[in-house]
């Protein structure tokens, strides 16, 4: 038997998880345990979770491995503060001091915080070793993939040098095959215009995919034509002129203002047109860079697979024309695409690199269904909720399905707690808020008044998987909603010519399908496809909507509110249930109705808790 845990902190999305013999024991993201979304500090809190499930300390651990390399790094920061001296002076004293005390002696710190963990003397830790960034993505794309053989794309904002990666993997074995190095980006290019249109970067670039149907791509030609040099196989090199990533504190300069006529929108003021149309031009540039890249390595290898990771994979609408329009016969996308699957990829490099384990290949993957947190017994759960007088039913599976059918066909939403945690930034059933789908109103009643957010953010349909292929032009398992695929001509509403004429906003207000919560204004939908035999109780309990309503869809965001991480706890959500308009709460068997539970004093000053988004 050989453990290992990996790690990936201190930048952000910080994450730990755990192996054994090869097999995915545990994963967990530390802002799920401490509520600061995002939290890059070490993660105490998510390695203990992994040691818990795993039952063992982290003194019998075989190998512990850290996501990326520091000093490879920080030579890469040095450098790109000498080649752009002077300019370069404010953000190198920015991030020296950091660098100084804490990331420049990334092992002695991880050695320190390990040691203390486990209440041990450093002696005693298991190795500590480090793997490189983007091999981390790749390992995190391939290894837990259905495929034997593959190719892989892994693209963000920045690891060490790399970018951009493709790789070749066979096996247990994964062979790097070309790179794209820092400045030139994908991933920082979309940033900087998360930076310009208002929102927070490294977090608020699905906000600007979810803009982008919103607007037309006017400035196509001119982001073409000035920020990126795209070539025909995909590979591209940015104007720097019009960037301040390098040299600065923003990501984009005062050239950049002038390109696109202004200054960027200032977080939380009103959205216009022009954003909405910049956000839909970099949103084609982008899928176009995508998919000129995965057709080169289709050419170059030849291969029918293809897995995705790295921050750009996020990207469902790319993904779903990769989907469509691509040489490949099959796509797999990490769920946790980002830097918490990096923990994950580099546990996996030193699986088949170093302990030499073989690859056990799962027909569908080797995720779980991306289920690995932390799950919840019925005893503790009813002390928390004893412990807050909550009124409360404890009813069995087959009543509680069908009532909850009921509940959710009569516009109630629903905060539907059960089974382990989701690794990744999707909610997908076992941490999420739920709605009828086929309600006029339950878009914008979500948005609003549970998650108090941006009206125009759409919302994620989940399918019975057998059912996709009946609502969707999709006809593959989703099963973790990083796809987008149009909505089947049957179930849309044809619009007057009048309403087509209408722009940005004005859209949002149109019934577009029979399901118009999940229904984009481009027809689209971010599906996903939920299967009987990863979660079963999500999977009966939509196949009880669908016998109640012929429906076998359902509205599913994530158990939050704006700026808040995923609830991963039955106290977490239950104050989320309190502080919020939701109508009913589910955990696990226990049903409770907000209208039968004690008075919670109203006082919004919690919002100031968790920073927006």
């Amino acid at each position: 038997m050989t453990d290992i845990l990996g790690i990936s902190a201190y930048y952000h999305d910080s994450a730990a998880a755990l192996l054994r013999s090869g097999e995915i024991v545990a994963a967990a993201q530390e802002e799920r345990f401490t509520r600061k979304k995002h939290d890059a500090a070490f993660p105490r809190n998510a390695i203990e979770y992994c040691l818990r499930q795993g039952q063992i300390d982290l003194k019998s651990l075989d190998h512990v491995v850290f996501y990326d390399k520091p000093l490879v790094k920080f030579e890469r920061l040095l450098e790109t503060y000498l080649a752009y001296a002077p300019k370069g002076w404010r953000s190198f004293f920015a991030a020296m001091p950091i660098w100084l005390k804490e990331k420049l002696y990334l092992k002695a710190t991880l050695r320190n915080e390990l040691s203390e963990l486990g209440e041990c003397n450093k002696s005693e830790l298991p190795l500590l070793m480090f793997s490189e960034h983007h091999q981390s993505h790749a390992a995190s794309a391939f290894y837990p993939s259905p495929f034997e053989e593959a190719a892989v794309l892994c693209l963000d904002g920045v690891g060490e040098w790399a970018t951009t990666t493709a790789w070749h993997g066979r096996g247990s074995s994964l062979t790097p095959l070309w790179e794209i190095d820092f400045p030139h980006s994908l991933g920082l290019l979309y940033s900087a215009f998360t930076y310009y249109t208002g929102f927070r970067v490294n977090s608020g670039e699905y906000k600007l995919m979810g803009l982008a149907p919103y607007g037309e791509p006017k400035y196509v030609d001119l982001i073409l034509e000035n920020l990126i040099d795209l070539k025909e196989d995909g590979t591209f090199r940015l104007d720097m002129q019009y960037f301040n990533y390098c040299t600065g504190l923003t990501m984009t300069n005062r050239r950049f203002d002038d390109l696109f006529g202004g200054p960027p929108r200032k977080p939380e003021t009103k959205i216009t047109q022009r954003e909405m149309d910049i956000a839909a031009s970099i949103q084609v540039v982008t899928e176009d860079v995508v998919l000129r890249l995965a057709e080169t390595v289709h050419r170059e290898t030849g291969l029918a697979n293809l897995c995705l990771a790295g921050g750009v994979a996020l990207n469902c609408v790319a993904n779903g024309r990769l989907v469509r329009e691509s040489s490949f016969d099959d796509i797999w996308v990490q769920p946790a695409a980002g830097d918490a699957g990096g923990a994950l990829g580099a546990a996996l490099i030193v699986s088949h690199d170093v302990a030499k384990l073989p690859r056990e290949l799962n027909p569908s993957d080797s995720m779980r269904g991306s289920y690995l947190g932390p799950q919840f017994q019925a005893a503790e759960i009813r002390d928390h909720l004893d412990g807050q007088n909550a009124t409360y039913r404890e009813l069995p599976d087959a009543q509680l399905y069908g009532e909850l059918a009921d509940i959710l066909a009569q516009e109630n939403v629903v905060g539907w707690f059960q089974g382990r945690m989701e690794f990744g930034p999707r909610a997908l059933g076992g941490r999420s808020i739920l709605g009828d789908p086929r309600s006029e109103k339950m878009q914008s009643v979500m948005n609003l008044k549970i998650k108090y957010r941006e009206s125009f953010r759409p919302f994620a349909p989940s399918v019975l998987d057998e059912r996709v292929a009946e609502y969707f032009d999709q006809h593959k398992p989703s099963p973790y909603m990083l796809v987008v695929a149009p909505v089947k001509d049957e179930h849309r509403v044809i619009l007057t010519e009048e309403q087509q004429a209408l722009f940005g906003l004005e859209r949002l207000k149109l019934k577009r399908s029979s399901l118009p919560a999940i229904t984009h204004v481009d027809y689209s939908a971010r599906v996903q496809t939920v299967h009987e035999e990863t979660n079963p109780r999500y999977y009966q309990l939509i196949k009880s909507f669908e016998e109640k309503t012929g429906c076998g869809v359902l509205v599913n965001t994530s158990f939050n509110v704006r700026g808040e991480p995923i609830v991963c706890t039955p106290e977490d959500a239950y104050r989320c249930f309190m502080r919020t308009e939701m109508d009913y709460l589910v955990i696990e068997n226990f049903l409770l109705a907000k209208k039968d539970q004690p008075v919670w004093e109203k006082d919004d000053s919690w919002q100031d808790e968790f920073e927006l988004d």
